[in-house]
């Protein structure tokens, strides 16, 4: 039986987890969470599923906690706090498999810890990847840890490589459903608004990753994450535009050969995979149903509609200074328009001209990508502050 830790478990990744726990009761057993600011679901998670600790965002919001579980009589549970109850959580030493799901940087250190600490790791966290995958994936080497996606699409090319070996791949080719405005005149761009973008046409997600999704800056940041997880340079991770979500991505060889992964849109599945790998349980209720094919769609991205995945490319191609900042401007510039304070474009106009201000001062340390993180953040502040530039075709 496997004993896990689930960083984030109060968001879509986390909950979908719990719900392969729910499923497999024989497989896995949770025995810690971290669950953010959301004090009642981590109140109703505790009282279901009893783990050893649980830390929230807050001494405030912990000591709350503390409190109804003592009136609910479990006092059993241990409530921490902040970064270091993250930490604690994700390094607990009974825990056997952490998964990664705290959206942005706000997970890194306990992902990196982990990692140290030697334990399995799902990753549905990108930003740990594209802000300090180089370090990461030295420590993973060292510590000899595996690093199993769980993000559909690179699960699912985690899935096509076990088809052949490295040094066979061609390129890989991430699907992306283009978001909501894959057929929005450019015109009309100026005029998005919070809810048009929040409008996903095929998942369920957090509002960070879906406005990401409508930009395609979140295909961006699966560009660097996949040329970091399966050691390829940028011009070999490609995006092809496929609306029905169908093929999660698929892999081409030298021969040649083209092995793709479809199945049902559920991260229930991705998650499933990562936490039985290399095995593959009977999962009945995530059945495929073959009339989906029927029609499959596959098209270029339009870099002139969608430049926040250009400005990806040329991150990757920067290196890690640049994906740092990349990262970084972009959450500071999605809360701005979810916020109203900048328009739809903004997005890309603001994480352009910080990345024209990034030195290219490679990161030694996970202290070293915090600061460059920050003082992105900063620089993207005082852009959205004075009004970004028009973004350059």
């Amino acid at each position: 039986m496997k004993k896990l830790a689930i960083l984030g478990s109060t968001g879509s990744i986390g909950q979908s987890t719990l719900s392969i726990c729910e499923s497999f009761p024989d497989r896995y057993k949770v025995l810690s969470l971290a669950a953010g600011h959301n004090l009642d679901e981590a109140f109703a998670q505790c009282l279901r599923w009893k783990p050893r600790v649980v830390s929230l965002a807050t001494e405030e919001l912990a000591a709350t906690l503390t409190q109804r579980l003592r009136e609910a009589g479990l006092k059993s549970i241990e409530v921490v706090y902040g970064t270091a109850g993250t930490v604690r959580v994700a390094t607990l030493p009974e825990v056997d498999f952490v998964v990664s799901a705290i959206v942005g940087v706000a997970g890194l250190e306990a992902t990196y810890a982990a990692v140290c600490a030697g334990k399995t790791i799902g990753l549905a966290n990108k930003e740990c990847m594209v802000a300090a995958g180089e370090l990461i994936l030295k420590a993973a080497r060292q510590h000899d840890v595996a690093l199993l996606p769980i993000d559909s699409e690179h699960n699912a090319v985690h899935q096509c490589m076990r088809g052949g070996k490295a040094s066979e791949v061609k390129q890989v080719w991430l699907t992306a459903s283009g978001g909501p405005f894959r057929s929005t005149a450019l015109a009309e761009f100026d005029y998005i608004t919070p809810a048009q973008a929040l409008k996903h046409p095929t998942w369920v997600m957090g509002q960070r990753i879906t406005i990401d999704s409508a930009t395609m800056m979140n295909k961006g940041f699966e560009i660097i994450e996949a040329c970091r997880l399966f050691n390829l340079p940028p011009a070999k991770v490609r995006v092809t535009i496929h609306p029905q979500s169908t093929v999660h991505s698929f892999v081409e060889f030298i021969d040649g050969s083209i092995l793709a992964q479809i199945s049902v849109t559920d991260m229930r599945l991705p998650i499933l995979y990562a936490l039985a790998y290399p095995d593959r349980p009977a999962a009945p209720q995530l059945s495929f149903d073959l009339a989906a094919l029927s029609q499959l769609d596959f098209g270029p991205p339009d870099l002139i509609r969608f430049p926040c995945l250009r400005l990806a490319y040329g991150a990757a191609e920067s290196g890690p200074a640049a994906c740092i900042a990349l990262n970084a401007a972009d959450e500071i510039a999605v809360a701005a328009f979810l916020e109203g304070r900048i328009p739809f474009l903004g997005i890309p106009r603001t994480i352009e001209e910080v990345l024209a201000k990034t030195s290219s001062r490679v990161p030694t340390s996970i202290k070293d990508v915090l600061a460059a993180d920050e003082a992105a953040r900063e620089c993207a502040r005082s852009v959205i502050g004075r009004g970004a530039p028009s973004v350059s075709a």
